[in-house]
Order: C-alpha cells, then sequence, then structure tokens
C-alpha cells in the first residue's frame, strides 16, 4: 500500500472531473471535499468512489453543467434544487446557505432534491463549525439494503445522519453514522479488497449471517439496534427525502448498479448558531469539560480507552497530512485504468 499526499489527491482528482467536463470552479471544490474524506479515514467515500461517479457522468446519469437553485425560501429555511448535479456542490451549497441564515435568525434548515451521493455526512455537519455553530446533516443514501424489520422487501438505505459541536482546546465532537452497522461502501470496499465480511454486518434473506461481499445482493444490511435503527432510518428518510420532493422508498435509485436513471437523492443540512442559546466561549469550555469526562471514565476489562465520536477521524486526519493518504494496489490500479481512459496524468 502506497501512501499520496493531499495535494497530489486533489489534483488527480480535479484532473479527472475537468477532463469529464466539470468547471475547473466545480472540479476543484468536488476534488477538495473528496480528498478530505479521504484525510478524515472515510475511505469508501473518497476517491475509491471516482470511478464510480465517472462512470455515472459518463453515461449521463450526473448533470455537469447544473443550475443549483433556490426553489422555496423563508428567513430560516430553504429548498434547494440540485439539477442532478454532484451531491457535494449541491451539500456544500445547502451548508453556506444555512450559515448564513442561521447568522441572522439563529438557526437554519436547508433540504435539498435532484442531488447525488455526496460523501461522508461529516463534510457538511462540520462546515459550521468555523463560524461558532453547530451542524446536523441527514440523507437518503443512494441504493437500498434494509427491509423494514421484519420484512424483506429492500425499501430503505442506510440514510446517515452527523451531528458536529465545537469544542474550545480539544476536538470537536463529530457524529457521523450510517443508521446500519456498517455503511454500504464498506461493503463495496471488501469486494474490491477481496476480504470477507465480519459477522454482523449483513444477513442473508434466511436471517443467516452473510460474510461474502460477492453475495451482497442475496441479502441486506442490518439497521443499528435492531427495530429502533430501522425506525430513524424511515424518519430521517422521511425528513431528508420524502419533505424535499426527494427519492424514497421503493423510488430510490440505486447507483452502483443503474448509471443513467437520475437518483433524485434528498439531504438537509440544518445549522445552530450557538449565541442565539449561550456564551459561544462558555459552551464551548463546557464541551470540553464534559470531553473529559468521558475520556476520564474508567474503563471495562480489555478497554485501553474512551473515544469520542469523531476522535479516531480527527487523529487519521493529522496523521495522513502529514504522511500521506493510503491508497491499496487493487484502488491504485482501478485508478491508473481510469486515468488512461480519460487521458489524463495518474496519481
Amino acid at each position: 500500500m502506497s501512501n499520496v499526499s493531499p495535494e497530489q489527491l486533489t489534483a488527480f482528482i480535479d484532473r479527472a472531473l475537468r477532463a469529464c467536463g466539470f468547471p475547473d470552479a466545480d472540479a476543484a471544490k468536488v476534488a477538495g471535499l473528496m480528498t478530505e474524506a479521504d484525510i478524515r479515514g472515510s475511505d469508501g467515500h473518497g476517491v475509491f468512489r471516482l470511478p464510480m461517479y465517472v462512470k455515472r457522468i459518463s453515461s449521463g446519469g450526473i448533470n455537469v453543467r447544473p443550475n443549483i437553485r433556490i426553489i422555496k425560501e423563508r428567513k430560516a429555511q430553504a429548498l434547494l434544487d440540485g439539477d442532478n448535479a454532484m451531491g457535494h456542490l449541491v451539500m456544500a451549497r445547502a451548508a453556506e446557505i444555512s450559515i448564513q441564515k442561521a447568522k441572522e435568525t439563529g438557526i437554519a434548515w436547508v433540504g435539498a432534491r435532484s442531488s447525488n451521493h455526496a460523501g461522508p455526512a461529516a463534510l457538511y455537519a462540520g462546515m459550521p463549525l468555523a463560524h461558532d455553530m453547530i451542524g446536523l446533516y441527514a440523507a437518503v443514501g443512494n441504493g437500498n439494503h434494509v427491509p423494514p424489520w421484519g420484512g424483506v422487501d429492500l425499501l430503505l438505505s442506510t440514510n446517515p445522519i452527523a451531528i458536529a459541536i465545537p469544542g474550545d482546546k480539544r476536538p470537536p465532537i463529530l457524529l457521523d453514522m450510517a443508521t446500519t452497522t456498517a455503511a454500504y461502501g464498506k461493503v463495496k470496499m471488501a469486494q474490491q479488497r477481496g476480504e470477507q465480511m465480519p459477522v454482523g454486518w449483513m444477513v442473508d434473506r434466511k436471517g443467516e449471517p452473510l460474510t461474502d461481499p460477492n453475495r451482497a445482493s442475496e441479502g441486506f444490511l442490518m439497521p443499528i439496534g435492531g427495530a429502533k435503527g430501522y425506525g430513524l432510518a424511515l424518519m430521517l428518510g422521511l425528513l431528508a427525502g420524502t419533505l424535499n420532493g426527494a427519492a424514497m422508498g421503493k423510488d430510490v435509485v440505486d447507483f452502483t448498479t443503474d448509471h443513467v436513471t437520475p437518483t433524485n437523492t434528498g439531504q438537509f443540512m440544518a445549522s445552530l448558531d450557538i449565541s442565539a442559546f449561550a456564551d459561544v466561549a462558555e459552551f464551548k469550555r463546557d464541551v470540553d469539560d464534559v470531553y473529559g469526562q468521558m475520556k476520564g471514565s474508567a474503563t471495562m476489562a480489555g478497554v485501553s480507552e474512551v473515544r469520542l465520536p469523531g476522535e479516531s477521524a480527527w487523529n487519521i486526519g493529522i496523521e495522513r497530512r502529514a504522511k500521506g493518504v493510503p491508497v491499496p494496489p487493487e484502488l491504485a490500479k482501478a485508478l491508473d485504468v481510469l486515468a488512461k481512459e480519460l487521458g489524463v496524468a495518474g496519481l
């Protein structure tokens, strides 16, 4: 496994997207966000997705010259039509709008439809942090891999949610999770690497453990917490999908198998201005205190330390910014093939 500097990775993704017809500014924006996903350790949502994105773009499934626009708006709310753009562009715009509105109203909610896969939820939930705000993001996943609890029809996706809360001297507390035991991207990564999946990620239609990622289509992902995870996935889907006029349930398009049909992906982004509720400096110190309490907890036997949401990603980010992003051999080969197909310089 070789390491690639963040700068090299961003430049490669940028070249590939411009070769696909993206305007320079849009290619740079998406490349930066995809690289940030890899830096944070979200390996299933960074450059790993580039071949899939390019296939969908070349098949006409993504609009490279979109008109992302507000179609409904109030003081603390907006609804974006993404015009079938890359989800990264749609949600970056949604985050910007929610932050600007929250500066005036204290809290703002921006929904999106006609969007696409946007990478890890943490990218967008974390954007308000720089403005002393709390961020909240959720989305309908791009492919149904979960049945309703007790059923076998695949009607729900991983429907991720992320919440980001800033600290003072400590890292932010940033929860980023799928409503399933594992995100489907991890299944695809295991397949590419020729690895087996851990027991608990998927089961077949008889309820038996499914560990071969090549047989993923024969089963479904397990929701976190059983029926509770199913309920959470359903409610997030209604908020991010149905409320915005986006796909939900049987209307969700699996972008890993259908590269042509617009996904009409639904997402939402909310920003909360801390100063509307508390003194910012005092609040951030209190968050640090809670952080310290969690870290200072006595541990169970066999557990070396208590971790907080986002702590691992924060530490991975520090290491990868300094040492580069690891690229597995299988992925390196796929990216080399992609570079030749697009006529651009490889990594």
